[in-house]
């Protein structure tokens, strides 16, 4: 099968997915309505209801939220075309499909055959288990794109080093940013928002989006600097958790070319190539550590912060 055949059968798939979920999601409730009560339960607290919603908005609101996910993921998966970014695009639609059906499922079930909706049956041993289904179904769909996906050779940069002359002091900063992973993060924090107040279920369901939504934007920003110091890499909007090398305790930096392919993804990486921090394809700042494993960041203008570091780290520790 050719590249575009596979590429037009995974769009398809996703479509089909994507329109038999928001189908799922409004016709759930409609299809029980005779056993339903008038409003339904759809928020509890301590296992006891404490706010509904109508029926026709308990089935239109999740339905709502899925078609603004869905069709952002698939605008996000056209601008990034093939490759482990469409991998993602269909992990998040596989995991928050089943997340949302299995969600709507829990919350009729609970007011089935209730004649008002302040009776309705506890919720959260079905929202677990609605919980471990989309993080399973994530983690299967993320390792059969992970499969999938064909080896890419490393091509890595010559290292060198920057003549600094006697009494100056240089500094270099890089900043990098991925509009996507900030799209993720703003997605998953949609559907926590609305699994909290909207849809109204408990935090079995939350958690796990809101635990994405959180991780998704410590990587979608990334600052490293180069100081006599030595190397700095902060992450996310307030810079924070920050990993630090002494110059004299790395061993030697390049600059290296990689891309998504070879480290498995975006964001926070870790593998055989050690950790990289991939936000864009193209050009990163590697550096070896006398202990542990290499460290790869996707920073612009790599080169020079490498040749820097080589520069500090081979000063007597006394004048660095």
């Amino acid at each position: 099968m050719t590249d575009g055949k596979k590429r037009n059968g995974a769009r398809w798939a996703a479509a089909t997915w994507a329109a038999g979920v928001s189908a799922f999601l409004a016709a759930l409730p409609f299809a029980a309505s005779g056993r339903l009560p008038d409003r339904l339960a759809t928020h509890w607290s301590g296992g006891t209801p404490d706010g509904s919603m109508p029926l026709w908005a308990a089935a239109l609101a999740p339905a709502l939220v899925w078609a603004v996910l869905a069709l952002s993921l698939a605008f996000a998966g056209r601008r990034n075309g093939p490759g482990p970014a469409g991998a993602w695009v269909g992990v998040s639609l596989l995991s928050g499909g089943v997340g949302l059906a299995g969600a709507q499922a829990v919350l009729v079930r609970a007011n089935l055959d209730r004649a008002d909706w302040h009776d309705a049956g506890p919720v959260g041993a079905g929202v677990a288990l609605t919980a471990a289904a989309a993080a399973a179904a994530g983690l299967l769909g993320l390792l059969a794109a992970r499969r999938a996906a064909p080896a890419v050779p490393v091509r890595p940069a010559a290292a060198g080093t920057m003549d600094i002359p006697p009494g100056e002091r240089r500094v270099w900063l890089s900043r990098t940013s991925n509009p996507w992973l900030h799209l993720t993060a703003a997605l998953t924090g949609l559907v926590a928002a609305a699994a909290g107040g909207l849809i109204g279920l408990q935090w079995p369901l939350i958690a796990p989006f809101a635990v994405a939504s959180l991780l998704s934007l410590g990587c979608a920003s990334v600052q490293a600097r180069v100081t006599d110091a030595g190397l700095e890499v902060s992450f996310g909007p307030l810079g924070w958790p920050v990993r630090r090398w002494a110059a004299h305790d790395i061993v030697s930096a390049r600059a290296e070319t990689r891309t998504p392919a070879q480290v498995g993804g975006w964001g926070y990486r870790l593998g055989g190539q050690g950790t990289t921090v991939m936000l864009r394809s193209g050009e990163c700042l590697v550096v070896r550590p006398r202990k542990g494993p290499e460290f790869a960041v996707s920073v612009d203008d790599a080169e020079r912060g490498a040749a820097l570091l080589n520069a500090l780290g081979s000063r007597p520790q006394s004048a660095a």
